[in-house]
């Protein structure tokens, strides 16, 4: 995968150089690394709700839904797409045009779905919705807390913050909790030492 990756940079690398001896203008590309503050309108929750969702379809684990990929994922939620429908979802998002669908275009998906940017009968339309929340296996109860707590949370003005807090506060207390064990584990062994 590393190979590749480098690979991909130096092919890069080479076209730019070409453009430019040509005369001809090159556009610049920047990755965005951090998709908690790209996607910052999403919590930290959904966007790993959501990478696991991503990873579940990506089967060649080469963390990109190619076509055949998003076909299985469409037909599991119940809304298969023809060839033609499926390459419009890929386009929809497909921002680098490599025609597949990476992480961080996946979530692009949810931002226009949530903007209302995309058309109501869409594949990713029903791909947003379908992926959402899927009430057969959390139930009607399971689907009316899922979206009070959505509407709650969206209510909470610095919730990355807090969530990144809380995170903080579970890892102190495991902390503690394993010194905790850890010492009351030497004091018993320490009964055993004296006799």
């Amino acid at each position: 995968m590393a190979s590749s990756e480098l690979s991909d940079i130096l092919n890069r690398r080479q076209k730019i150089n070409d453009a430019l001896e040509n005369g001809e203008s090159v556009k610049q590309s920047f990755k965005v690394v951090n998709v908690y503050t790209e996607f910052h309108e999403f919590s930290r929750k959904q966007i790993k709700d959501y990478q696991s969702t991503f990873n579940k379809y990506d089967v060649g684990r080469d963390g990109f839904l190619d076509l055949p990929e998003l076909k299985i994922m469409m037909e599991k939620l119940g809304a298969p797409q023809t060839h033609l429908g499926l390459k419009a979802m890929i386009a929809e998002v497909d921002e680098d045009q490599d025609g597949k669908i990476s992480f961080r275009e996946f979530l692009l998906i949810f931002r226009k779905a949530q903007a209302g940017e995309l058309p109501e009968d869409s594949g990713l339309s029903y791909l947003a919705r379908l992926t959402e929340i899927n009430v057969d296996e959390v139930g009607v109860n399971g689907a009316k807390n899922f979206f009070e707590a959505k509407i709650e949370q969206q209510l909470k003005t610095n919730k990355f913050h807090d969530e990144i807090r809380q995170e903080q506060e579970e890892r102190r207390l495991a902390e503690q909790e394993r010194v905790n064990r850890r010492a009351q584990f030497q004091q018993k062994a320490a009964i055993f030492q004296h006799n």
